[in-house]
């Protein structure tokens, strides 16, 4: 692996490999465990492809019972496990360590109950984001996250790294629409949070699961609300000269108090290579393309997209074209849901970096993107969820030719501290993983995260669950838990001890 340092394996684990894999067989008979090397290829990697680990083993539980007793094995004999779903993460969150069980959840793939009347799906982690909504849509009804890799991604993961989506910005992300999980502890315990009802008592336990990337927990069945169709959705494309006339135009969208279904951003070198791959007849002389679409009833999306209208010329959009049909509306989303592979047109590889700014910061740091491109001597190309600032750009490179994955690496990690540096984030979706690791300290503190840590070892004290993830440098739990000392004196001494 490149640029990415993981934990050295243990290597009294590697030599009782034999009798990991006995012990694994006997609790998931038949195919369920994999260990040959070359069956466990497929593994070795996750969406995040220009890093590869081949795990120590395989094994695919099939009931929650399975999974249970895996986790207890693996807790008490200090073997590390990393859960995976369907290989879609794009920041290495399922990359298998070499002294680690890879625990792959794709068998549990059934949606378990559909409840119209409490507008509620039970489904288990394997189950693909767009499989909710083909089972509900006959009634009118959908899943409202949509990730651009819908078709493929399963639930479990969409929990693992609170996923997004074209239409996140007026439904909300995963953890806005996740109503209840079940989930087995490392201690084999399984536990549930939440349910079909929308408030919980307690602590919002179900929150900090979404998004723990697999460090606290193993995910065997999701609840999440479903959503009435609108009545009417039409979408608008919107070019203009500049990528900075369009980030404005987003910005003083949002200003106005109109909260589109969806608003998506593309600069010029990923409107062309859409436009060649879907033909959804994107204007090619454009420098910047929104999509904008209005949802609710009919009355209200046409005078929302007059407004709209009226805000895109004020910014110089050269030009509006409005979908007049549910097939040319899907046909607009067509180019953009399809962006990473017709970028994978023009580039033999790149990376999709994913991190998040105020959006009155588009324009300048679309242009210090533009500045960064030149210092590293690589195209990117952009595509992003402009309406809450998630940006997706797609750093474009040659792992064939040398120094070029280090310099795209480089060109990411200045991409994201320049998202810090405005006032925003490491991520918005595609979660820390490996990927961002190393530039946590960009965005928190040393005491940050080890409180961050502290919350891990509740969950893991041993820190078998998807360890060398997330955080740069993992402390022991006995000294997370240590009274802190400073120059002989105590943190706010004036609290009464006991």
């Amino acid at each position: 692996m490149v640029g990415i340092a993981m934990p050295a394996p243990d290597r009294g684990v590697l030599a009782r490999r034999d009798e990991i894999v006995a012990a694994l067989k006997a609790i998931v008979p038949g195919e369920g465990v994999i260990d040959a090397l070359t069956e466990m290829r497929p593994y070795e990697t996750d969406a995040l492809t220009a890093y590869r680990q081949m795990p120590l083993v395989v094994v695919l539980p099939e009931t929650v019972d399975q999974v249970s007793r895996i986790l207890r094995y693996c807790y008490e004999n200090e073997v590390k496990v990393v859960p995976r779903g369907a290989g879609t993460s794009l920041s290495g969150g399922a990359l298998p360590l070499a002294d680690g069980v890879l625990m792959s959840m794709m068998k549990f793939n059934r949606i378990l109950d559909i409840d119209f009347p409490n507008r509620a799906v039970i489904a288990q982690p394997g189950v693909t984001n767009l499989g909710i909504t083909r089972a509900v849509e006959h009634e009118g009804f959908y899943y409202a996250p949509d990730p651009s890799s819908q078709i493929a991604c399963s639930i479990g993961g969409n929990i693992a790294e609170n996923s997004g989506g074209v239409h996140c910005l007026k439904y909300g992300l995963t953890t806005n629409n996740v109503l209840g999980l079940e989930m087995v502890l490392i201690t084999g315990e399984v536990i549930r949070l939440g349910g079909k009802h929308m408030e919980a008592e307690g602590y919002d336990l179900l929150a900090l699961m979404t998004g723990s990337e697999g460090l606290l927990g193993v995910v065997t069945e999701v609840t999440v609300r479903i959503l009435q169709k609108p009545e009417t959705a039409r979408a608008a494309l919107v070019g203009f000269p500049t990528s900075e006339d369009g980030g404005r135009c987003v910005a003083d969208i949002i200003a106005a108090g109109i909260i589109p279904g969806g608003m998506e951003m593309m600069d010029g070198p990923a409107i062309q290579a859409a436009e060649d791959y879907v033909n959804a007849g994107y204007p090619r002389d454009a420098e910047a393309l929104l999509i904008v679409e209005l949802d609710g009833p009919e009355a209200e999306v046409d005078f929302l997209l007059a407004r709209v209208e009226e805000i895109a010329r004020a910014n110089r959009a050269g030009y509006l074209r409005v979908s007049t049909s549910e097939e040319e509306r899907l046909v607009f989303w067509a180019g953009r849901k399809s962006a990473f592979p017709a970028v994978g047109r023009i580039s033999p590889d790149y990376l999709c970096m994913d991190g998040t700014i105020p959006r009155r910061e588009l324009p300048r740091v679309l242009a210090g993107m533009r500045e960064l491109s030149v210092k590293h001597g690589l195209r990117c190309a952009n595509v992003f969820h402009a309406g809450d600032g998630n940006l997706h750009p797609l750093i474009l490179y040659d792992a064939n030719k040398p120094g070029e994955l280090e310099a795209a690496e480089a060109f990411g990690a200045d991409i994201l501290r320049l998202c810090v540096a405005v006032g925003g984030v490491l991520t918005g979706e595609h979660g820390v993983g490996i990927e961002k690791r190393d530039l946590m300290p960009e965005m928190f503190s040393e005491d940050d995260l080890k409180q961050q840590q502290r919350v891990k070892c509740a969950f893991d004290d041993k820190h078998l669950l998807n360890p060398g993830k997330v955080f740069p440098v993992l402390h022991r739990c006995a000294d997370l838990g240590m009274m802190h000392v400073h120059k002989g004196q105590l943190a706010f001494p004036d609290i009464p001890r006991f």
